[in-house]
């Protein structure tokens, strides 16, 4: 085990935070490239083609959505029981959510080619991108299983103390993705679906190393079969902790329909690749602070499970810090250089001038959302289910959705992009305020829990 049980509760927090988060933010950033790598070359095919992969990107959201519903659920669950040195309900944890994740992935696969069609129309798509998009979602579909169990469990991985080899199997996965896109969509002229099989792959090999980690020495959580079979307790106890995450997520699927279709309303088939290339220039940067958040994760779950709360507060802080300077500098260079940003995933000139413009003002408060992030992830954590649940949901679903829905009403192209910074910024004041109260609470707890110590411990 990369970290013990000991590191975690006795080294410095900079340092544990750095050990953990590194890797993180690797692991983001190189995740994130799964899909940024096959922008950048479907860009060089043609806008319509770009739409295509904005109009399948809600199901890819849905599914990711799923596999974060399992995954970060199991993976929080499991750092609290290691802290409390309990193993074998982590091995329970463990099996039951490969068994959900096969079984939820499967599902989505049979509905997904079932009702491609209608879905995509629903999305947004129209006669001209239906093809571009068909092709691809096609094709991702075939490896969804594989999604679900790489992306899924690779934060299972990180939180039984191996955070480096999380990082290992997510970078051989990008690699293999990166060398493949431009084999099958170009060499092969395999065209958009090249791209989505080069995903896939790159994930069905992703799945495969992270199984073997599981089946290897090195992991204190062996697959067991006694521990594959479902257990209702220990399900509900895994959608209630992941929750927050999927909800945030499907949300996420909910604002993309509902944009899709303003900006095919208000700006045509190529304000959906605008779109499209403002969110991954967004991924591109907020990756890494969604990996100081990831590595900070099981750090904090450790320590509460510990009642470690002195430790879990000052990881807090430092998250806090960390994530609101990354914030703050994508914002300064978002601002400066959208031309240039945007070039990175095309070349024609209409599309680069709309999704710059754009750019600038869907991101305008970008260095208030730290609260939002950190908050999010904090109260997950911790297992505070409800709190997390309302943070991820704010901004997505009570603010984002209705200003969606109005303002473009007045504004036209300027109110969808115009919504998500009016969102923004009401929701990180809440999230700052929620932030504030959880601080109060960890003195709190400290304060009790040294309390119990003196009155199980008293002095002669």
């Amino acid at each position: 085990m990369e970290t013990n049980k000991d590191t975690l509760i006795t080294m410095p927090i900079s340092r544990l935070l750095l050990k953990f988060s590194l890797p993180a933010i690797g692991g983001m950033i190189v995740n994130s490239l799964y899909n940024l790598v096959d922008r950048i070359f479907v860009g060089r095919i043609g806008g319509l083609a770009m739409t295509g992969i904005g109009l399948s990107l809600p199901f890819m959201m849905i599914l990711s959505a799923v596999s974060s519903l399992v995954g970060i659920g199991a993976a929080a669950l499991i750092s609290i029981k290691l802290g409390e040195n309990n193993k074998d309900e982590a091995k329970g944890l463990l099996g039951n959510a490969i068994t959900l994740l096969i079984g939820l992935m499967l599902l989505m696969t049979l509905l997904g080619l079932i009702f491609k069609t209608p879905i995509l129309k629903a999305f947004g798509a129209s006669e001209a991108t239906m093809p571009y998009a068909v092709d691809y979602m096609t094709v991702i579909l075939y490896g969804a299983l594989f999604q679900g169990i790489g992306t899924g469990l690779v934060n299972v991985v990180r939180a039984g103390g191996h955070p480096v080899k999380s990082m290992v199997i997510i970078l051989v996965g990008t690699l293999i993705n990166i060398i493949l896109d431009p084999i099958l969509i170009f060499t092969l002229n395999m065209g958009i679906s090249g791209a989505a099989w080069a995903t896939i792959i790159a994930q069905l090999v992703t799945s495969i190393m992270v199984i073997q980690h599981f089946l290897s020495e090195k992991s204190q959580m062996k697959i067991e079969m006694n521990k594959l079979k479902l257990h209702f307790v220990t399900i509900k106890s895994i959608f209630s902790i992941g929750f927050a995450a999927f909800a945030m997520q499907l949300s996420s699927v909910v604002v993309s329909i509902i944009s899709n279709n303003a900006l095919k309303t208000y700006g045509g088939d190529l304000a959906i690749g605008a779109m499209t290339i403002i969110n991954s220039v967004m991924v591109l940067f907020l990756m890494s602070a969604m990996g100081i958040t990831q590595g900070a994760a099981p750090i904090i779950g450790f320590n509460f499970g510990a009642k470690r709360f002195d430790r879990v507060k000052q990881v807090l802080k430092l998250e806090l810090i960390a994530v609101s300077s990354i914030c703050t500098i994508t914002f300064i260079l978002i601002q400066a250089f959208p031309v240039m940003l945007s070039s990175i995933f095309t070349s024609e000139p209409n599309l680069i001038l709309m999704a710059s413009t754009g750019m600038r003002l869907f991101l305008l408060m970008l260095p208030l959302i730290s609260a939002q992030i950190v908050g999010a992830s904090y109260f997950q954590a911790i297992g505070e289910a409800k709190k997390a649940i309302f943070l991820g949901l704010l901004r997505q679903v009570f603010l984002l959705i209705p200003l969606m829905l109005i303002l473009p009403y007045f504004l036209g192209l300027n109110g969808v992009w115009g919504a998500s910074a009016l969102a923004d910024l009401i929701s990180s004041l809440i999230a700052i305020v929620s932030l504030k109260s959880a601080f109060n609470h960890l003195n709190q707890l400290k304060n009790e829990f040294r309390l119990e110590e003196t009155e199980t411990f008293p002095a002669f």
